[in-house]
């Protein structure tokens, strides 16, 4: 096999790839040998029909597309081995020349890594999250704990309150006349909640079971339907039946029974202290990176190919589609409740994907630029970690990878090695500007 590679605008390029006679050849034959079975000649038993009688009698080019099938994903893979460029999007493929007895000649268009320029991107300015857990954190994570933990008792000797459960009938009337969707029966509403529109949960406190109760609202502006946002309407509503919440008490026995590790109040308020600071701790150091790596990016230069992001929104669908399966769903189920369609997925997908790409250049080049390298023991280590993670034989998962996956792989190591490198030379911009 031999290659050519010619290099176009906007980081693009042609690889002309030139695979010898023979191998067509043998291609041809292997084409015909699956083939001929289902071929019926005159004066031939069906499949026992020669090459050269099928081809006088089809074409002699009859074997040729599925020839070129065969030859094409080998010849195309070797070719990317034999390059030294970086190619980044799927092929466009285009026979040359396919002829018996000639080589066989095919180009593919593609596009290669863009040459990624950095700007500043050591000691970045970003904010930094605060981490610091304050009482009042504390306090609400632990009620948020006794409401899933509360009883829900039926009230009949009172008013409706804020944070009670108001089952209703209701009728609502703009300008006097009913509208279409205003009308509900045995609706569960808990009061407080802003399920409603603004202003109807809070008319019904102090309503009495039983007796009517008129709530005047008027729609949003932005109302979903247009032929009711910012008018005024009345509603009729009449409370069937009225629950309350009942928290447990925050007490020792409701420590240790919502935790394996605490058996007093103050362990348990440790124990979620604890919590809530690695959350934030968590939360913060995406954070961070997300801030830093948009801020570098917004300094680096480059210019991306189309076929690089269509191959990236490719595989982001595609990846999606599995994820949907995972659910019992298809994408064209997906699809079809939704109302979208391939290229509307796509657009939505694209500014994404874009992102995504650049994020990975940038990091890329960080890591050229500071001479980050993985090691091989931890490529091994991280071959490991992903033979326990998918129940595999270490061995059997190195022996799949190859050089080319430990290729990735170390690729891999090396981005995550410059995205801590830029985390940790980052400046805390707020604490800069309190100096």
């Amino acid at each position: 096999m031999s290659l050519q590679v010619e290099k176009l605008d906007n980081n693009m390029a042609v690889l002309t790839i030139e695979v010898p006679a023979e191998e067509l050849e043998k291609a041809i034959e292997t084409v015909y040998q699956k083939s001929k079975k289902r071929i019926s000649l005159p004066g031939f038993r069906k499949g026992k029909a020669p090459r050269r009688m099928i081809e006088q009698a089809y074409g002699k080019d009859v074997f040729y597309q599925d020839a070129a099938d065969e030859l094409v994903p080998t010849a195309y893979e070797e070719a990317l081995r034999e390059t030294d460029e970086q190619v980044v999007s799927y092929p466009q493929l285009s026979v040359v020349q396919i002829e018996a007895g000639k080589p066989f000649i095919f180009t593919a268009k593609v596009a290669l890594k863009p040459e990624v320029v950095l700007g500043t991107y050591k000691g970045v300015k970003v904010v930094k999250m605060d981490t610091a857990v304050t009482e009042e954190e504390i306090a609400a994570e632990i009620d948020r704990e006794r409401d899933k933990n509360a009883r829900i008792v039926e009230v009949e000797d009172r008013a409706v309150q804020e944070g009670d459960i108001a089952t209703l009938d209701f009728e609502g009337f703009v300008d006097g006349e009913a509208f279409e969707g205003g009308k509900g029966t045995d609706y569960p509403l808990t009061i407080g909640s802003h399920a409603f529109i603004p202003g109807f949960e809070e008319a019904l406190v102090g309503a009495v079971i039983g007796q009517e109760t008129e709530v005047n609202v008027t729609f949003p502006e932005d109302y979903q339907a247009a032929d009711l946002a910012g008018r005024d309407a009345m509603f009729k509503c009449t409370v069937t039946k009225l629950q309350e919440k009942l928290l447990p008490e925050l007490d020792d026995d409701f420590a240790s029974e919502v935790s394996d590790e605490s058996d007093t109040v103050e362990e348990y308020k440790e124990e979620v202290r604890n919590k809530l600071s690695e959350r934030k701790s968590r939360e913060a150091k995406s954070a961070l990176e997300d801030a830093v790596l948009e801020a570098v990016t917004a300094e680096a230069k480059m210019e991306l190919p189309e076929p690089m992001v269509d191959t990236q929104v490719s595989q982001m669908a595609q990846d999606y589609a599995r994820r949907l399966r995972y659910q019992g769903i298809s994408l064209e189920q997906y699809l079809e409740m939704t109302g979208m369609t391939r290229e509307t997925l796509a657009r939505q997908l694209r500014p994404q994907a874009v992102k995504r790409i650049q994020s990975r250049l940038v990091l890329e080049a960080v890591a050229a630029a500071e001479g980050i390298e993985a090691s091989q023991e931890e490529i091994d280590e991280e071959i490991e970690s992903r033979a326990e993670t998918y129940n595999r034989d270490v061995e059997e998962l190195k022996e799949t990878y190859g050089e080319s996956g430990r290729k990735e792989i170390s690729q891999d190591i090396c981005v995550k090695k410059a995205m801590e490198f830029l985390v940790e030379n980052a400046q805390d911009k707020e604490a800069e500007e309190n100096a």
